[in-house]
C-alpha cells in the first residue's frame, strides 16, 4: 500500500472535465465510425422475451435471461449483423412508468434508448395476447415519431401465428411472428428489420486495394483499455459509472443488486478512448439464492478477467469488509492493476473515524501491494478528478515491457545483495508477456519461495509496477 493515502478531497466538484470524459460520448459503445450505425431497440413489458430475442440476434448469451419479470434493468447494447449489414442492437428493461421508484428508473432507461432509435421492435407475447401493459406501451409509442415494428414473440406454431390479427388493435401495423427461444422465423424478422431500416442498412464497402495508398497504423491495432468497476452490492458502483461516462447510463437505486449485467460504454477522453464496465455487486456465493444474481456474478468475474484496470469501490462508511478482501484477492489473481476507491467519503465527518478507515485499508488490503487509494464521492463528484492520472499510470504499468538487459541487471544486483542459498540462482531472465507483465526466470536449481517473493518485490520496485501484479515463471535451465 502507498505510504500515504490521498489527501482530503478537493473542495471543488469538477467532474466531466477533470476526469477527461466528454458527456456527449457517454452512450456510444464503439468508436466514431460505429456510432453512425443504425440503432434498433427492443422494448416491451417485462417478461415477454426481450433479452432472449437480443441473444438470438447476437448469436450468443450476451444478456442474462430468466423466466420471470424484472431481470433486465440497465440497457445493454452491442453491434449485431445480418446479411453483412451491421447495426446497433439495444436490449432494455420492461417499460413500467407507473410502478415503483426502481420501475420508473428502468423505464427512463427505456425511453432514453428509444429516443435515439432508428427502429423500435415492440415485443408482445403471442401466447397470451394483448395485456393492459401492452396497450400502455403502444399508446406511448404512437405519441412519438418512432418507426415501430410489432414483434409477436413465442409464436411457436401455426395456430399462434393465425391469431396475430389481434395485435392490429395496437395501432402500429401488422405483427411479425417469431420464436426467440427456438429461432423460428428469426431470419424472416431480421429481413424485415433491414427493410424497415432502408437506406441506413448499408453493407460496409471493402477497400479496392489493401496495398495501394492505404494508411495503416504501425504495429498491431490496440483496443481501448477496459476499466471494470467492481465491489460489493450497493457501494455506489453505478453512480460512479454514470459519473465517469457522463450520463445516467446505469440504473441507480438504493436497493442492493440493482445492476444485473456487465454494462460497457466507450468514452472519449483527453488520454484516448476508455471502455468503462459497470458490473453487478458480488456477494459470497453461499449467500446467492437467486439464479439471475448468480449469472450476474459470473459475468462480473468475466469482466474482471477481461479488464486492463479494476476500480475496487469500497463503502467508506463501512470500511473494508471481509467480502472486500475476498474480492480484492480475486481481482489481484486476475493479474490486472487495482485502484481502490473509498466512496461516500463525504458522509464521514469525524476525523478520528476517517483515520480509522484509512488505517483499515492499509491493514486489510496490504496483500495487494502498493496500489493507489482515492477518497471520493461518486454522488457529488468530489475527488473523482484524481482518478484520471491514476488510471493512466495503471494502464501504462499493465502494458509495460522491460528490456531484457535491464531485468537481468536488477536480478543480478538482488542476488548479489541476498543470495538464494544452496547454490541456487537465476541464470537468465526475460519478460515473456504483458497484460499482466510476466517474467520467465531460468534457474540452475529450484529457488526457495521466499527468494522468489524477494525477487518479485525487487522487480516491482525497480520498474514501477506499483498497482500491477506481476507473474514470475520459474524454469530450470537444461544443459
Amino acid at each position: 500500500m502507498r505510504d500515504e493515502l490521498e489527501t482530503e478531497m478537493d473542495a471543488d466538484t469538477e467532474t466531466h472535465t477533470d476526469t477527461g470524459t466528454d458527456p456527449t460520448h457517454g452512450d456510444e459503445p464503439t468508436a466514431d465510425d460505429a456510432a453512425a450505425l443504425p440503432t434498433v431497440v427492443v422494448v416491451g413489458r417485462p417478461n415477454v422475451g426481450k433479452s432472449t430475442l437480443f441473444n438470438r440476434v447476437m448469436g450468443e448469451q450476451a444478456a442474462i435471461v430468466e423466466d420471470r419479470p424484472g431481470v433486465t434493468r440497465d440497457r445493454k447494447e452491442l453491434e449485431a449483423e445480418w446479411l453483412g449489414v451491421p447495426f446497433r442492437l439495444i436490449d432494455t428493461g420492461g417499460w413500467m412508468p407507473k410502478g415503483s421508484d426502481l420501475d420508473d428508473k428502468v423505464s427512463r432507461q427505456v425511453e432514453a434508448a428509444v429516443a435515439e432509435a432508428d427502429l423500435v421492435l415492440f415485443l408482445v407475447d403471442a401466447s397470451v395476447g394483448i395485456l393492459e401493459d401492452d396497450e400502455a406501451i403502444a399508446n406511448w409509442l404512437r405519441r412519438g415519431d418512432h418507426d415501430v415494428l410489432v414483434v409477436a414473440n413465442k409464436a411457436d406454431n401455426n395456430q399462434r401465428e393465425d391469431q396475430l390479427w389481434q395485435f392490429l388493435s395496437l395501432g402500429l401495423g401488422d405483427a411479425v411472428p417469431v420464436s426467440a427461444l427456438h429461432g423460428r422465423r428469426a431470419g424472416d424478422l431480421l429481413d424485415v428489420v433491414l427493410e424497415r431500416l432502408g437506406d441506413k442498412a448499408v453493407v460496409p464497402a471493402a477497400p479496392d486495394d489493401l496495398d495501394d495508398d492505404l494508411d495503416l497504423p504501425d504495429g498491431d491495432d490496440v483496443d481501448a483499455p477496459r476499466v471494470a468497476i467492481v465491489g460489493r452490492p450497493n457501494v455506489g458502483k453505478s453512480t460512479l459509472f454514470n459519473r465517469l461516462v457522463g450520463s445516467d447510463r446505469s440504473v441507480v437505486h438504493d436497493l442492493a443488486g440493482t445492476t444485473r449485467d456487465a454494462i460497457d460504454t466507450l468514452v472519449e477522453t483527453d488520454d484516448g478512448p476508455i471502455v468503462f464496465v459497470d458490473t453487478a455487486g458480488m456477494r459470497r456465493r453461499a449467500k446467492i439464492d437467486d439464479s439471475a444474481e448468480y449469472y450476474s456474478m459470473v459475468r462480473a468475474l468475466r469482466a474482471i478477467d477481461d479488464a486492463d484496470v479494476a476500480l475496487l469501490v469500497v463503502d467508506a462508511t463501512e470500511g473494508v469488509t471481509g467480502q472486500d478482501q475476498r474480492l480484492a484477492e480475486r481481482v489481484d489473481a486476475s493479474g490486472c492493476p487495482i485502484v481502490v476507491l473509498l466512496n461516500k467519503w463525504e458522509l464521514i465527518d469525524d476525523p478520528e473515524t476517517r483515520r480509522e478507515v484509512e488505517a483499515g485499508v492499509v491493514r486489510k488490503l496490504s496483500f495487494i501491494g502498493d496500489v493507489p487509494v482515492l477518497k471520493i464521492s461518486a454522488l457529488t463528484g468530489k475527488g473523482v478528478h484524481k482518478l484520471r492520472p491514476r488510471l493512466q499510470e495503471a494502464i501504462r504499468q499493465y502494458h509495460h515491457r522491460v528490456p531484457t538487459k535491464d531485468i537481468n541487471k536488477v536480478i543480478a544486483e538482488a542476488q548479489q545483495q541476498s543470495p538464494a542459498g544452496g547454490g541456487a540462482k537465476v541464470m537468465y531472465a526475460v519478460q515473456g508477456a504483458t497484460d499482466p507483465p510476466t517474467f520467465t526466470l531460468f534457474v540452475n536449481r529450484e529457488l526457495p519461495q521466499h527468494h522468489v517473493r524477494f525477487l518479485e518485490r525487487r522487480i516491482k520496485e525497480a520498474f514501477g509496477f506499483g498497482a500491477t501484479p506481476i507473474k514470475l515463471r520459474i524454469r530450470k535451465k537444461t544443459d
